[in-house]
C-alpha cells in the first residue's frame, strides 16, 4: 500500500535519477539509444549519457519538464511533460527506429505532449501513474494532450484511455540488429477541456 504521495517538479539534481526513470518507461530504448554515446567514446555508460542529456537547461524532455512522485519522499516515478512547438515540424529522427515516433508526434504540434510516464514497479498499483498523469492534464490547461505508447503495453493504454485518451494513429515500431521489439507505436489524444 502507497503511503502518502506527493508530486514535486523536479531539479537538475535529480536527473540520474531521471534518467533510470526515462529508460524504465521507454521498455530500455532511451538508454539503447544512449549507448551510442558509448560507442563514440563520449561517455562511460548509456545512463551517464542520459544523465548528462536531462541535466540541460533547454532539452524539452529534461529536468526543467519532469515531476517527480514521491511516496514517503522515496522516487517513486515522474513524468515530463510540454508543448510541441511549431518548430518540431522540422525534426530528424536521430535513428531510423525513431522514424515513426517523429511522424506521429509531428501530429501534434500545439499540443501538450507528455514525453514519458515511468513509475518503479514496487511503487505501481496504487495510482501513481494516473497522479502523474493527472499533474500534466493540470499543467496542459486548455491544450489538447497527446502521447505515444506501445501496442502491447496493456497496462498503459488502460490507464490512458481511462484518464479520457482516445487513439488518433499507429505507425510500425522500426526493429535494429540490437533494438528487435516488434510492436505498433500509438498516439493517443485527449480534447482540450
Amino acid at each position: 500500500m502507497a503511503g502518502v504521495v506527493t508530486i514535486r517538479r523536479a531539479e537538475r539534481r535529480d536527473a540520474a535519477e531521471l534518467a533510470i526513470l526515462v529508460d524504465l518507461s521507454s521498455h530500455g530504448l532511451a538508454s539503447w539509444l544512449w549507448y551510442g554515446a558509448v560507442l563514440e567514446g563520449t561517455t562511460q555508460t548509456a545512463l551517464e549519457h542520459g544523465r548528462n542529456q536531462l541535466r540541460c537547461d533547454d532539452d524539452r524532455a529534461g529536468w526543467t519538464n519532469a515531476s517527480l512522485a514521491e511516496v514517503d519522499g522515496e522516487i517513486a516515478g515522474l513524468v515530463i511533460g510540454h508543448v510541441v512547438e511549431p518548430s518540431f515540424a522540422d525534426e530528424d529522427a536521430p535513428h531510423p527506429v525513431f522514424e515513426p515516433i517523429l511522424v506521429l508526434q509531428q501530429k501534434t504540434i500545439g499540443h501538450w505532449f507528455i514525453d514519458s510516464v515511468g513509475v518503479y514497479q514496487h511503487h505501481r498499483g496504487h495510482g501513481i501513474g494516473r497522479r502523474l498523469v493527472d499533474h500534466e492534464l493540470a499543467r496542459a490547461g486548455a491544450r489538447p494532450v497527446s502521447l505515444i505508447t506501445e501496442s502491447d503495453n496493456d497496462v498503459a493504454l488502460g490507464l490512458y484511455k481511462s484518464c479520457g485518451f482516445e487513439e488518433i494513429a499507429r505507425q510500425p515500431s522500426v526493429s535494429t540488429d540490437t533494438y528487435s521489439k516488434q510492436h505498433d507505436w500509438v498516439l493517443l489524444t485527449r480534447s482540450a477541456t
